[in-house]
């Protein structure tokens, strides 16, 4: 049987953005928009309603902006995934919003056949990003590394196994399942089983924070 269609939330204050969205994502048949809001502050009733698998989440809005509206629905015990679209990319907005649980970074200008591509990757569980925003993401934590942060980021990798570590340094990289499964000779069915004991041991909402985590850490130093 065919799966059922990835159900996509869109937040804009801006309705031609939103009406944009919409008509886009129509024309895949994996997806359904099952609704779209204005505000942050309307996230929460429209997932309760229309239980989406993604939420594609504007930064800037006027009541409540998407940075503390993804944190807000990441604290949930089932949360969509979100990726964040924006014409914002400043570094702060980045980690922000990686930090508060997005599962994917995307600039408004990016063409459509990628944002359809994000939504299928972050709801199949895999993190979306740009390749500039994880360069940028990169190259800021790395020339922040006397942040108090790396302290604590060595200290919460120290609990892992050698195995664990190792996973945990490729999806600092940006490795799907399936190249870490390649380049530690492991299942992808392992490596996911690797991939949800870190998500637990460290306490994290995502595979994004593990790779945050292992940037903070400067693993790889």
């Amino acid at each position: 049987m065919d799966s059922p269609p990835v159900r996509v939330l869109i937040v804009d204050d801006d309705a031609l953005v939103r009406a944009g969205l919409s008509m886009m994502l129509a024309s895949a048949d994996d997806l359904k928009v099952v609704a779209d809001v204005a505000d942050g502050a309307e996230v929460v009733a429209a997932v309760n309603q229309h239980r989406p698998d993604v939420v594609l989440m504007d930064i800037r809005m006027p009541r409540l902006d998407g940075l503390a509206a993804t944190a807000l629905l990441r604290g949930r015990r089932e949360p969509p995934e979100i990726i964040i679209l924006t014409t914002f990319d400043s570094d702060d907005h980045i980690l922000r919003a990686m930090r508060a649980g997005a599962s994917g970074f995307l600039l408004k200008h990016t063409p459509p056949p990628e944002i359809v591509r994000a939504i299928r990757q972050v709801a199949a569980g895999e993190p979306m990003m740009s390749p500039a925003v994880l360069r940028k993401m990169m190259a800021y934590v790395a020339e922040s590394g006397a942040d108090p942060r790396r302290a604590r980021a060595r200290d919460l990798l120290d609990r892992l196994s050698d195995g664990e570590r190792a996973v945990a340094a490729l999806v600092g990289r940006g490795h799907t399942n399936s190249e870490i499964g390649k380049e530690l000779s492991l299942s992808v069915a392992t490596v996911k089983a690797y991939v949800s004991r870190l998500l637990t041991k460290l306490e994290l909402n995502n595979r994004v924070q593990i790779a945050l985590l292992v940037h903070d850490a400067a693993l790889d130093d």
